[in-house]
C-alpha cells in the first residue's frame, strides 16, 4: 500500500516532465535553456538532484533540459567558465539559483570568478543574468526566503533572491534541501506549459498546496489526542516539537529519492525547513526530555 501511494503521488510530477520529454521530442517545443548559478548555500540542493532517481538528473539533461551552466558539475572552470556564463546572455534561458545573497562590504562575501583581475560578485551576476531570463526559479530555502544563509544574525546580510531583486514574478522551490522531483517537476512544467499556479509565497500549488500535517501518515493520532513522549514511538510528534501542521510541503507523499525515505518515516520530527521563516521561527527544532534544542 505504502509502495503505491508513492508511486500514484509521485506520479503527476513525472507526467509533467514525460510531457516535456514528448513535446521536445514530437518538435512541439524546444529544451530548456538553463543556467544554474550557486551562491552562498551548502550546495544541498545540488546533492539532492545529483541523488534523484526515477527520473534521475542525466535522463533529464538528456531529454528536455538543456543545462548550459552548472558549475559544479560542468568542466570549465576559471574565466573560461565565466566567459561561457556571459556568452549565454543573449540566449533565452531560465536562471536556476541556489543560495541566499550576501549584500555586506558590496557583496565580495560571495563571488563566482576573479574575472581580469577584477573579482566577480554573485551580486553582479545575479542583477545581470535575472534582467535576461525568461523565468527565475529559486532552488531551496535560502534562495527562495534567505533560509539559514540569512537567519540571525545575518552577519553577510544576505537576501533571498525575490528581496533582492524586488520581484514578485520568482517561482520558489523551498526546502532544506529542495526535494528532486519538485525540481523535475518545475522544469517540465516550464517546458511543455509554463508557469504553473502559485500560491502568494511564489510556490507552485501542487507541491506546497498542503501542509505536512494534511497528509502525514501519524495524523490519526493527533486527532485522537495521542501523542509520543519520545522517538521511535508511533504516535504523533506534535508534541516533541513537530513543525508538520505549519509546514507547506509535499514530504509526506514525494519523499526521497524513490524510497520511503522521509523525515518523520524516520521516527524525527519535521523543523519546518521549507517554510518562509525557517530556520529563526521554527526554533526550538525539538523539545525533549524538558530541554529545547
Amino acid at each position: 500500500m505504502k509502495e503505491s501511494c508513492l508511486k500514484q503521488t509521485n506520479q503527476k510530477a513525472i507526467d509533467i516532465a514525460n510531457r516535456a520529454i514528448d513535446d521536445v521530442k514530437t518538435g512541439i517545443k524546444k529544451k530548456l535553456n538553463a543556467i544554474w548559478l550557486e551562491t552562498s548555500g551548502c550546495f544541498g540542493e545540488v546533492i539532492s538532484l545529483l541523488d534523484s532517481e526515477e527520473p534521475d538528473v542525466i535522463y533529464m539533461l538528456k531529454r528536455f533540459v538543456n543545462m548550459q551552466f552548472f558549475g559544479s558539475i560542468m568542466a570549465d572552470e576559471g574565466e573560461i567558465a565565466y566567459e561561457r556564463l556571459l556568452e549565454l546572455l543573449n540566449d533565452e534561458f531560465v536562471f536556476i539559483i541556489c543560495g541566499a545573497v550576501p549584500t555586506k562590504d558590496n557583496g565580495l562575501y560571495t563571488t563566482i570568478a576573479t574575472y581580469k583581475g577584477k573579482k566577480v560578485t554573485t551580486m553582479e551576476v545575479i542583477k545581470n543574468l535575472a534582467a535576461k531570463a525568461k523565468y527565475i526559479v529559486t532552488i531551496g530555502t535560502c534562495a527562495s526566503f534567505g533560509g539559514p544563509t540569512a537567519a540571525k544574525p545575518n552577519e553577510s546580510e544576505a537576501f533571498s533572491i525575490s528581496k533582492f531583486l524586488n520581484r514578485e514574478d520568482v517561482i520558489n522551490i523551498p526546502g532544506c534541501p529542495a526535494n528532486p522531483v519538485w525540481v523535475m517537476g518545475i522544469l517540465g512544467y516550464l517546458t511543455s506549459i509554463g508557469i504553473p499556479k502559485l500560491d502568494n509565497e511564489g510556490r507552485p500549488i501542487d507541491y506546497y498546496g498542503e501542509t505536512i500535517h494534511d497528509r502525514c501518515p501519524r495524523r490519526r493520532f493527533f486527532d485522537a489526542g495521542i501523542f509520543a513522549e519520545k522517538f521511535g514511538e508511533e504516535e504523533c510528534m506534535f508534541m516533541i516539537g513537530c513543525k508538520g501542521p505549519v509546514t507547506y510541503a509535499y514530504c509526506p507523499v514525494s519523499r526521497w529519492n524513490g524510497t520511503e525515505n522521509w523525515p518523520i518515516g524516520d521516527n524525527t520530527t519535521c523543523i519546518g525547513c521549507a517554510s518562509p521563516n525557517f530556520p529563526d521561527s521554527m526554533e526550538p527544532f525539538v523539545k525533549y526530555g524538558g530541554e529545547n534544542v
